[in-house]
């Protein structure tokens, strides 16, 4: 098995002091499960709702809608569970939110400061 994938607090412009994130080891312990969109919101499809963007919760794997569906069932299971790290399935998203400490998180980039392999130039 290959090295696990590192996670890391997204920058924020909007808060300079700097964000903090207690909860990034579950994302590196889980591998940030994936799961098939066509699957849908857990809470929208018995009732045929419609949703808007699929999240998946790190600890459990439920699959709840984004706060922009009206149902806003990955932030309902997040406060009923208490589950803090929800990954976006979107396939145009590659993040993953915090609930409790309310930041974005993102997969961590290697570090700038090391070599380049190969034949690359700075």
């Amino acid at each position: 098995m290959g090295e696990a994938e590192r996670w890391e607090v997204a920058p924020d412009a909007g808060r300079p002091e700097g964000r903090a994130c207690s909860h990034l080891g579950l994302l590196e312990e889980s591998g940030a499960p994936g799961a098939a969109p066509s699957a849908g919101c857990r809470g929208c499809a018995p009732h045929g709702a419609p949703w808007v963007r699929l999240r998946q919760c790190v600890t459990c794997g439920y699959v709840g809608c984004c706060d922009s569906s009206p149902g806003r069932h990955s932030y309902g299971h997040h406060a009923r569970s208490g589950h803090p790290v929800a990954v976006s399935l979107a396939p145009d998203e590659d993040w993953a939110w915090c609930f409790p400490d309310e930041v974005f998180l993102v997969r961590a980039r290697p570090d700038a400061a090391d070599p380049p392999t190969g034949g690359e130039r700075y």
